[in-house]
């Protein structure tokens, strides 16, 4: 069965896209942590990170540096965190995370409330500096 991610690459399920290319998506998190809070995935259905081939996983953290990159220059912050955990979804992802400390990471922190608009419009900032 496939993943909400993997219907999210089909164009089963909208999100907010902020990047891709042939092999990856980026795109906000609905549930987000900080404002910019984006996930990277490959396109292709991986349950753990370590699974895939050395050339994959070298493509997608470049990918997710240049997301990563473009996040930086939208949402102020000192840093974007990196973190994959993978247990909430099976398909490989990484959650890039704006933050100006390291309790900004802790996923055990109340989730932002954002609405649609607000979300879409972050999303386009971050496209636009891709």
């Amino acid at each position: 069965m496939a993943t909400i991610f993997t219907k999210i690459i089909n164009g089963e399920i909208p999100c907010h896209k902020v990047a891709e290319d042939a092999n990856h998506i980026a795109f906000l998190d609905i549930s987000p942590l900080a404002k910019g809070h984006t996930l990277v995935i490959p396109k292709k259905e991986t349950d753990y990170i370590f699974d895939l081939a050395d050339n994959d996983l070298q493509a997608l953290i470049v990918f997710a540096k240049k997301v990563a990159l473009a996040i930086k220059k939208v949402v102020p912050c000192k840093k974007v965190g990196v973190a994959v955990i993978g247990l909430e979804v099976a398909h490989t992802h990484i959650h890039l995370i704006p933050m100006n400390n390291v309790g900004d990471m802790n996923f055990a922190n109340p989730k932002l409330k954002l609405s649609s608009d607000e979300l879409a419009e972050i999303a386009l900032m971050i496209r636009n500096n891709f």
